[in-house]
């Protein structure tokens, strides 16, 4: 059986595993299961009274449930009130209200349930309150008239609403006032001014409360606030007395600080677990007095304090028990301070420990329902059974309740029931339902057939096999259809049933099988995993220092998967790169144009596939351009001043001063270690410390000979080392630490070679290192045989049995005495030859190039060594079908581990082959079996070795071939299959024909004169049809045509007429020599280009072959059949009389014909330009004909 692991909770895939898990004990909704509540409302619904009411009760089942609800404890029935409806297929209500209703009248406690004949299922109560937004109260504002220099309170009181109102301070220009550590508001939405200065006077201090779930403000009406200087009210003392009275008022005088919230000296506030803490200390004074938190007797918890309202506000979010305590504020300026002591007790409302889980039981199974909750005070616990107290439910003699758990024995399908539990203290409650659903089901898998992971080297991968089935069924693993059950470290298998692969590997690719049994049946799913290579900045971008207006590149030069598509993106502090054309982003680099100072920042390269993601930085600092001369960063200078303090056996105190930075902050120290006693001139790495540390207390081991020396790194690199420190030689002690590494693998049939890692210098903690070797053979009852040694890490023990285990053990010590008593590791004695070959070897032909060996393992004991696998020799004897022999070259196949069959491929067909087995272990290869022949049936031929078309005439060809290199069996027949092509190359019927299979030649006759035909040809054996070749020949044109041509050719008057154009041509050539000799100007290529006949230029070119197949050398030389890439003098089209057969199929661009009498009929038909001939384009070749009737 499988051992199984659970999901544990520190994996950050534990959302994902457990949302797994709880997929797996979901019933399928085609089985009878109780019903569900999968929505409802929330438990304190505030809802608007402007608008309809809905409270949503959501759930499922089998058969679907009926639902109904209470309100304020009695049955709420909905059919007798008009504007209450429910949804169809569900238990949500509503309420209509903007038809005549008033929300006021519907407020109460309502609770859904969901029932059908498994039982019934309950939600929250549900508090249904409108909510309510009213307006201030009139109220008359008197003026507040105060002296410069004294504390003010402007109090808000807004009216009371549900939720409570958002509070804020604005002018008359709906402008909010301005708030300092001077002026503030409370968490009450008082105003508060710890003094009051002149520029606080003004008539429009207004109080808004913001009602955010009617969406309404609310305004208090303007309050006024007039100060009072001193030098104003001396002037007004003055104007009322006589000289001779003493007048004049006291300056504006400094006060120590005086709380204004919370008054007194101690206070008391509660606070539920989980909700956010707000604690809060207002001081009036003057100066303005700075607030200051502690908590007595601990800290304020990091990561989870904030302080807000210029820290007059102590924030502590997701409070806990151990919050609890006592908070003091100090306010303090340079008069004194005063403080405050809160007196914080966190309670909770219940929260879950353990909440009960839907359970499948499978009849006379056991199970148990657990509720655990915590809470302060502690709650209370109490079931229900399908909504009704378990008290006075009907008995279930499977069922006994204790306390908190509810144990089920040999259930039967009438166990069936939801069940609630309800935790409940003075601060809240909570309820869960959980159903018993007794069925009898085989297994199921819910994950998709061969569903497809995909996942980078060395990652985790996770393949799902999602079940049910009651009883819970068994999960097992195969990797491959017919794998072995997946077992070992290398897997953990979850409990709802994924296999996870820890560190997948490119070997980890295949399909996967999971297979789910219960007593009821079985069933099997296969997945497909996929493993890809990881995605790699290769070339990462650099720190780069530019001046300003200058020009900079950032490279990203990556490499990834080639089946996954990457994107690269930039950005610039974490943010999109600014939309500048500045910026140009390539395929591997970033170039920033025109360097100003914003660009200075961080540049990051940010590489994502489908599956993972990768990432580089870069800063870019902009520095001015000359001639102010840029600021020079360099790698520190080297730390000076090494001192050695607190000496004591195995640790020490270094400290040092660092040296200069060079303009880059110092990021850490390296500190490095010389062993003058073993190592000396040789520095080891010992431990870094943070750039702002300037002392460590470092770690030492015994009989070492110490110095130190410290390198400073900043962003550029590393200084050079400090000079080292003075010495330290510490005391000896005997060794820590055993030899690693100990093997033990004979060389020789009979001894046992034994290998270990030698300590290293400092490691042997004093002097005498020497090395406890120790043997004895595994499974019988011997002493340790035991031998001393040093300096040397072999150990050899001769006379030993063949490949027999053996325990060994190689202990360090020295002078001062023993390493800790080392581990035992297994070894075995050397091997020799297997004894025996393989038995009873089997082939079986699977097809001609396949065939399957089987063979009996040999008994291990005549392995004499580690079984690594089995070598099928095979060899081609002769070919069946040519029956001779050749060179016999075997072939090898190794199949590792202890397998008994494999397959051969790359057979050839129709042949006789032998082969034998041999066992392999360590030292080399056992005896062969006796060899074992086999045949392999025909098989398709290769395709004939080649196909020849020769002698064309006006309706035959003769067609020659070669037959098959590879005949794979006894040639049956040849199949000839062909066809016409017509001047748009389009194919013709296809005729076939078979011929015997002991021809070479074949004249196909009644062919059409001047056609292009296509042939495909193969050959068969009585398996089938092997590949085909393709040809393509031509048959020749009418002899009267080609005698034609031959003849015109030939007359005189022709050459003459030739030689005479030839003459003109030389003349003008001579004339326009001369004129350009002269200075004049003649352009001639453009009055070539206007006159020159169209036809002419072809007599430029030599007359080229006409036929793509070649006729026989006897063949006259006026019957050689046109080539397809032949040239014309231009694109025109041939026509012969009526026919339709013309030159022009085996050519393009066709634009002119000829006449009937030769004549061309497009050389006048007002086409100006002439195109340019190309070469394999025409369908006739140059002839004389053609030049002919160019003059006509």
């Amino acid at each position: 059986m499988m051992k199984k692991k659970s999901i544990p909770a520190s994996k950050p895939l534990l959302i994902l595993f457990l949302c797994q898990i709880i997929s797996a004990l979901d019933v399928p909704l085609d089985l009878s299961q109780p019903p569900t509540i999968t929505h409802q409302s929330p438990k304190d619904y505030i809802v608007d009274p402007r608008e309809n009411i809905v409270i949503q009760c959501e759930a499922k089942g089998k058969p679907p449930p009926s639902f109904s609800w209470t309100r304020n404890g009695t049955h709420f029935d909905i059919d007798k009130d008009a504007q209450v409806t429910m949804k169809p297929n569900s238990g949500t209500l509503v309420i209509n209200i903007m038809n005549g209703g008033k929300a006021e009248a519907y407020e109460g406690v309502y609770q859904c349930t969901a029932r059908n004949e498994r039982g019934a299922a309950i939600s929250n109560n549900i508090v249904i309150r409108p909510s309510r937004s009213p307006l201030w109260t009139k109220e008359k504002l008197e003026p507040h008239q105060v002296r410069e220099g004294d504390s003010l309170v402007l109090h808000c009181r807004p009216p009371v609403g549900l939720p409570p109102p958002i509070i804020f301070w604005m002018d008359n220009a709906f402008q909010r006032l301005p708030q300092s550590e001077r002026v503030s508001q409370g968490l009450n939405g008082d105003l508060y001014f710890s003094n009051v200065q002149p520029e606080d006077t003004r008539e429009d201090y207004i109080c808004y409360a913001r009602f955010n779930h009617t969406q309404t403000i609310q305004q208090k009406q303007p309050i006024s606030v007039k100060v009072f200087s001193m030098d104003s009210l001396n002037d007004t003392i003055a104007a009322n007395l006589s000289d001779t009275d003493i007048y004049g008022a006291k300056p504006v005088t400094e006060r120590q600080p005086v709380l204004l919230t919370p008054t007194g000296s101690t206070s008391t506030k509660v606070e539920l677990r989980g909700n956010v803490l707000l604690l809060e200390c207002i001081a009036a004074g003057l100066p303005t007095p700075v607030i200051r938190w502690i908590k007595e007797g601990g800290e304020l918890p990091a990561n989870r304090t904030f302080f807000e309202n210029f820290k007059k506000t102590l924030k502590i979010i997701d409070v806990s028990e151990a919050d609890s305590g006592n908070y003091k504020c100090i306010a303090r300026n340079t008069l004194g301070s005063v403080h405050h002591v809160i007196s914080v007790t966190v309670k909770a409302a219940p929260y879950w420990i353990t909440a009960p889980r839907n359970l499948v039981l499978s009849p006379g199974e056991d199970g148990t329902l657990i509720c655990r909750a915590n809470g302060n005070p502690k709650p209370s616990i109490s079931w229900l059974a399908n909504g009704v107290p378990i008290a006075i439910a009907p008995e279930d003699p499977s069922r006994k309740v204790d306390g908190d758990t509810i144990i089920f024995s040999h259930v039967q399908e009438r166990s069936s029931a939801v069940y609630q539990c309800n935790a409940s203290n003075e601060y809240g409650y909570l309820l869960a339902n959980a159903f018993v659903n007794v069925l009898a089901e085989p297994p199921r898998i819910l994950t998709p057939a061969n569903k497809l992971y995909q996942v980078i080297a060395d990652s985790p991968a996770l393949l799902d096999c999602a079940y049910f089935g009651s009883p819970k069924p068994e999960i097992e693993w195969f990797k491959g259809v017919k794998g072995s059950i997946l077992r070992g470290n290398e897997y953990v298998f979850h409990d709802n049933g994924t296999l996870e692969i820890p560190v997948a590997q490119k070997d980890s690719t295949g399909t996967y099988t999971c297979v789910a049994r219960n007593e009821l049946g079985k069933i099997q799913n296969e997945v497909h995993l996929e493993i890809k290579d990881p995605t790699m900045i290769i070339k990462q971008p650099e720190y780069k220092v530019v001046q300003r207006y200058g020009q900079v590149s950032f490279e990203c030069i990556i490499k990834h998967d080639s089946t996954l598509l990457p994107t690269v993106i930039w950005l610039k502090d974490n943010d999109e790169l600014p939309d500048d054309e500045r910026f140009l982003v390539g395929k591997d680099n970033l170039t920033i144009m025109n360097v100003t100072d914003k660009d200075d920042g961080t540049y990051t390269c940010i590489v994502n596939t489908t599956l993972d993601s990768v990432s580089a930085s870069a800063v870019l600092t902009v520095v001015a351009a000359p001639p102010t001369p840029a600021i020079i960063y360099a790698r520190p200078n080297p730390p000076f001043d090494l001192e050695l303090t607190g000496q004591l056996e195995r640790s020490i105190e270094l400290s040092w001063i660092p040296g200069d930075e060079n303009n880059s902050p110092i990021t850490h120290f390296v500190i490095e270690y010389e062993d003058g006693l073993h190592e000396p001139g040789v520095w080891h790495y010992q431990t870094e410390v943070p750039g702002t540390q300037t002392t460590v207390q470092l770690k030492l081991s015994p009989y070492v000979n110490y110095s130190f020396r410290v390198v400073a790194v900043n962003k550029i690199g590393r200084s050079q080392p400090s000079e080292p420190s003075e010495q330290y030689l510490t005391k000896s002690a005997s060794p820590d630490e055993n030899p690693a590494n100990v093997q033990g693998i004979g060389s020789e049939p009979d001894n046992l070679v034994i290998t270990w890692e030698s300590l290293k210098g400092f490691q042997s903690n004093g002097p005498g290192l020497q090395y406890k070797v120790s043997w004895r053979q595994k499974d019988v009852d011997d002493e340790w045989t035991s031998v001393i040694v040093a300096n040397v890490s072999k150990y050899i023990v001769s006379g030993t049995p063949t490949f027999v285990p053996y325990e060994i053990k190689v202990q360090a010590l020295n002078d001062l005495g023993y390493a800790p008593e080392p581990s035992e590791v297994i070894g075995h004695s050397g091997e020799d030859l297997p004894m025996v070959a393989p038995g009873n070897v089997q082939v079986h032909v699977i097809n001609s190039t396949l065939a399957k060996v089987h063979w009996d393992p040999v008994p291990l004991k005549t392995v004499r060594g580690h079984l690594q696998g089995y070598k099928v020799y095979y060899w081609k004897v002769q070919s069946l079908s040519r029956r001779s022999r050749r060179h016999v070259e075997k072939k090898i196949l190794t199949f590792r581990g202890n397998k008994t069959f494999g397959m051969l491929p790359g057979l050839e067909p129709y042949s006789s082959y032998k082969l034998n087995v041999r066992v392999v272990n360590g030292k080399g290869e056992g005896p062969a079996s006796p060899d074992k022949v086999f045949k392999t049936p025909e098989g398709v031929p290769s395709s004939p070795s080649y196909l020849k078309i020769t002698n064309p005439t006006l309706d035959s060809l003769t067609l020659e071939w070669g037959s098959p290199t590879h005949p794979n069996g006894v040639l049956t027949s040849y199949i000839l299959k062909f066809q016409p092509i017509n001047n748009t190359h389009e194919l013709g019927p296809l005729v076939e024909i078979r011929i015997p299979a002991n021809e070479s030649s074949l004249i196909l006759k009644n062919l059409n004169y001047s056609t292009r035909y296509k042939f495909y040809f193969n050959a068969q054996t009585s398996v089938g049809s092997g590949s085909q070749i393709t040809e393509e020949a031509v048959t020749i044109m009418d002899e009267a045509m080609a005698s034609r041509q031959v003849d015109i050719a030939t007359q005189g008057w022709f050459i003459g007429l030739m030689c005479a154009v030839a003459l003109l041509i030389l003349i003008l050539l001579i004339v326009c020599f001369i004129r350009r000799n002269k200075g004049g100007k003649y352009p001639v290529k453009e009055k070539e280009d206007a006159h020159a006949d169209p036809e002419i230029q072809p007599m430029k070119e030599d007359d080229g072959t006409f036929g793509e197949y070649r006729s026989l050398e006897s063949d006259a030389e006026d019957h050689k059949p046109l080539k397809k890439g032949s040239r014309t003098p231009s694109d025109r089209t041939v026509k012969k009389e009526d026919s339709d057969d013309s030159l022009v199929d085996y050519g393009e661009g066709v634009n002119g014909q000829f006449n009937e009498d030769g004549s061309f009929i497009g050389q006048y038909s007002g086409k100006k330009e002439k195109e340019p001939a190309e070469g394999n384009e025409s369908s006739e070749a140059p002839s004389p004909v053609n030049a002919m009737n160019s003059f006509v």
